[in-house]
């Protein structure tokens, strides 16, 4: 399902410039592999607020390329967002389009009365309430926001924006200890490639007296830098050293 189209855009108070411009700057860079074990804790966190505000829809959203999706959905009645509901992201004019472009919370009480939010797509959807932040990557990059959307006035209390603020924070908690994970195995893969070429060069390698070719562990004889560039991550440039240089080109003898 996607959101249906407004009948007449408005952007909300920091589209416009701010929309069109900082879609690049928000586009994900980090690509997170989320484990089924962390998607359940997220699916707990959304129905937990749910529950508690007693509200039909709390969601996590994500950026994903260019459009903007939900991630998670309660399971609440009268939710009518679903998991994988995705819409173009810049000019959608919905709620969580602002809270991505300004990095900064975004508070809604009823939407039908905002001249700014009144033809906002979630309208067509009647929620006319919401409460979102961001929630941002390691790098400082904008991975989607929580927001919970109510189907009548609703100022949401502190106590509930503090609720939402730690489950926020829990859940990039979670996106740190994945991109940490994914750094620390792109670092073991390395620190393994390296061992293995230490053991290369570490054991006796046949080489030709002569022409200084390599046999190779099939009997194949290789130039010396075709052997060395395929076990080690090294790559060889040619030149000419002084001393050959005087042997084999004398007329270029004592040119700089």
């Amino acid at each position: 399902m996607a959101w249906p189209e407004p009948d007449v855009y408005l952007g909300g108070p920091e589209c416009g410039a701010l929309g069109f411009e900082t879609m690049e700057e928000n586009e994900q860079n980090i690509h997170f592999e989320i484990s089924g074990d962390i998607l359940d804790k997220w699916q707990n966190i959304v129905d937990i607020l749910s529950g508690l505000i007693g509200i039909p829809a709390a969601l996590i959203m994500r950026l994903a390329k260019s459009d903007i999706e939900v991630f998670v959905s309660s399971q609440s009645e009268g939710n009518p967002y679903h998991a994988g509901d995705h819409e173009n992201f810049i000019g959608s004019g919905l709620y969580c389009e602002t809270v991505i472009n300004t990095k900064d919370k975004l508070l809604v009480t009823n939407a039908l009365a905002d001249e700014k939010w009144k033809n906002n797509p979630d309208i067509k959807l009647n929620m006319v309430s919401y409460l979102g932040f961001p929630i941002l990557q390691p790098d400082g990059k904008t991975f989607g926001t929580i927001c919970v959307l109510d189907n009548k006035e609703n100022a949401y209390s502190a106590t509930y924006e503090d609720l939402i603020l730690n489950f926020r924070d829990m859940i990039q908690s979670h996106l740190e200890l994945i991109y940490m994970n994914n750094v620390l195995g792109g670092q073991n893969k390395q620190l393994i490639d390296y061992i293995a070429e230490i053991k290369i060069l570490r054991g006796f390698i046949p080489i030709c007296s002569f022409c200084k070719k390599i046999r190779d562990d099939e009997g194949y004889w290789q130039a010396l830098e075709i052997y060395m560039s395929k076990h080690i991550e090294a790559k060889f440039s040619h030149g000419v050293c002084p001393v050959c240089i005087k042997e084999h080109y004398p007329e270029f003898r004592g040119r700089s």
